[in-house]
């Protein structure tokens, strides 16, 4: 026993971070490789052990032993012997099964390729067997010519090797893919030692580790995964770099089309492209070059609910030996099945967090790949690659006249009379005069809300309606520092590259969302001399608060705190 250490291991699996001890923070960095934090509370944060997160570890080269170390070596009293057992038991899971090359049919012209899944355990074989979901795949009455068929193995359509990955992790086996990758169309693609402008190109110790652990040495278990880097880490960067290593034609799919436009902007001016390889696949534009950068808002579009998705056949359209999901967090449903039949080509997912409030970040792991690499936030802060950050919630008075109306209204409306507080507004006015040296992002959800506060500030707005080239527009004045306020709706969430903004104000959040709040705070996480500010504007004794407290939790994970203002009418307080 140690009362000095920070860290409390209990049975149920949960772990319990004391604040307050020497060791807290290194505790804290030591713990997000293969733990998830519940709780973020003011003296004990409360992470747990999960399946999932041990996966993600193990893939990235994270072993049992060295998460029993982690938690020993930070425990305040002895680890539960049940927990070490558990870790061990989950954690080799991994690998348990795996999918490895099998024979090929030909019928006349055409050439049918089959996988082995293989499990080095009796029962575990057993168990697939049994499984109703999974045995309709198993291609039982199918002959192929095979020598030295493994022990213990099913055969499988190399057409279900996504679809199978789903489902055994559901069942709580993830599999470990060793089937080769193929390569697609050669690309002659590199990094430029300068930028346009002359600048050096400078690629960064952790862009380019995080590229190598993608990558790997090409060989079977390689090429595909997860990257997770903080917003203004520059993720753009590592795409690139990988493309570098790969040499081959690239599909990148983003969230919108002032995204696409940046993705295009960096690439003529990092990169020997030339424009006459690079294409814009949107709403707007519909073409396919040897680098296509596409939406997912494009990919999902259908003319009728029930019918089929007819831009899918981007997917298809060339041999594509790299596909780049940005914010792969945002990976929507029906692509996801998409991504289950594209498992021959190398993938890579980008994200600052893996966080889905829908849980579906099982369906990347098994689906895109495993979690790659990752590093702490408030580590690059450290080393100045993303601007220091002081977080800053302001809860405020609900006005007396709306106080009933509250009180009588469901769920979803006391989000919404709680968030759009006129009050709000007040505050949002006294926070950009006290602070005349920043560039500032108002960014809310209620649209009606957004529009009254850019009327009010004279500044202009971004929302859905906004058309694409004036968007642009807007963002390109805002980087020349022509435009100080800009008003933003959620569209501004992801994916959009403003680095001289310096503080952010949050008027209202899509209810408890982690992933939002961690992305609106990296708007303002692009490298700079001054501390950024991110305020948050909280409704006092209402919805709000509870659904504030969740949307913090990642953040805190990373090592951030929030300073709580009561406000009272006086711009010192803020």
């Amino acid at each position: 026993m140690n009362v000095e250490n920070p860290l409390i291991v209990q049975g149920d699996r949960s772990l319990l971070l004391d604040v307050h001890a020497p060791l807290a923070e290194e505790c804290r960095n030591a713990l997000i490789p293969f733990a998830e934090l519940e709780k973020s509370p003011e003296h004990l944060h409360t992470y747990r052990l999960t399946p999932l997160s041990l996966w993600n570890a193990a893939s990235a080269g994270f072993s049992a032993d060295d998460a029993v170390n982690t938690i020993s070596k930070y425990a305040r009293y002895d680890v539960p012997q049940s927990v070490v057992m558990w870790i061990k038991d989950i954690s080799e899971r991994f690998g348990k099964i795996r999918l490895i090359t099998g024979p090929e049919r030909t019928e006349g012209k055409i050439k049918e390729k089959f996988l082995y899944l293989v499990s080095n355990s009796n029962a575990v074989y057993k168990e697939i067997n049994a499984n109703p979901a999974i045995k309709k795949f198993i291609c039982e009455k199918i002959e192929v010519e095979e020598d030295n068929r493994p022990e213990n193995s099913f055969l499988l359509r190399l057409t279900d090797r996504g679809i199978i990955k789903q489902l055994l992790l559901e069942s709580g086996w993830p599999v470990k893919d060793e089937v080769p990758l193929k390569d697609g169309e050669p690309l002659d693609i590199s990094l430029e030692q300068n930028t346009l402008k002359g600048s050096p190109l400078v690629i960064r110790d952790y862009q380019t580790a995080s590229a190598k652990a993608l990558v790997g040495d090409k060989g079977p278990g390689t090429g595909f995964g997860t990257i997770v880097l903080p917003c203004g880490a520059g993720k753009t960067i590592v795409g690139m770099t990988i493309m570098d290593m790969l040499k081959t034609s690239t599909l990148i799919i983003t969230t919108n089309i002032s995204a696409v436009h940046q993705w295009i902007d960096e690439l003529l001016d990092k990169t020997n492209l030339t424009k006459d390889q690079i294409a814009e696949y949107t709403g707007e534009n519909k073409e396919i070059k040897p680098v296509t950068i596409a939406t997912y808002q494009i990919l999902t579009w259908r003319p009728d609910k029930t019918g089929p998705y007819p831009h899918f056949s981007i997917f298809h359209e060339r041999p594509w030996g790299l596909i780049i999901y940005d914010e792969v967090h945002m990976l929507p449903a029906p692509v996801f099945r998409v991504v289950a039949e594209l498992q021959a080509v190398r993938r890579v997912g980008l994200t600052a967090t893996l966080v889905r409030e829908d849980g579906c970040q099982g369906h990347v792991f098994s689906l895109v790949g495993p979690k790659r690499y990752d590093v702490p936030w408030k580590e690059l802060e450290r080393d100045k690659w993303i601007a220091s950050a002081e977080c800053i919630e302001v809860k405020i008075n609900l006005p007396v006249e709306r106080e009933i109306d509250y009180a009588v209204a469901p769920s979803r409306e006391k989000h919404r009379i709680a968030s759009e507080n006129k009050d709000k507004i007040e505050v949002v006015q006294k926070i950009i005069n006290k602070y005349a040296e920043d560039k500032i992002l108002v960014i809310g959800q209620y649209i009606n809300q957004l529009n009254e506060i850019a009327e009010l500030l004279n500044a202009p707005i971004i929302t859905g309606k906004t058309p694409n080239s004036e968007r642009d527009r807007i963002y390109g004045e805002f980087r020349e520092g022509k435009i100080r306020v800009l008003v933003v709706s959620k569209v501004a969430n992801f994916a959009i590259d403003l680095p001289d903004a310096s503080l952010a104000i949050q008027v209202s959040g899509t209810f408890g969302s982690r992933q939002e709040e961690a992305q609106r705070l990296g708007r303002i996480l692009r490298p700079k001399e001054r501390t950024s500010r991110f305020f948050t504007l909280i409704t006092r004794n209402s919805v709000e608060e509870e659904f504030g407290s969740n949307r913090q939790k990642f953040l805190a994970e990373q090592g951030y705190s929030y300073r709580l203002v009561r406000y009272t009418g006086d711009s010192d307080e803020l």
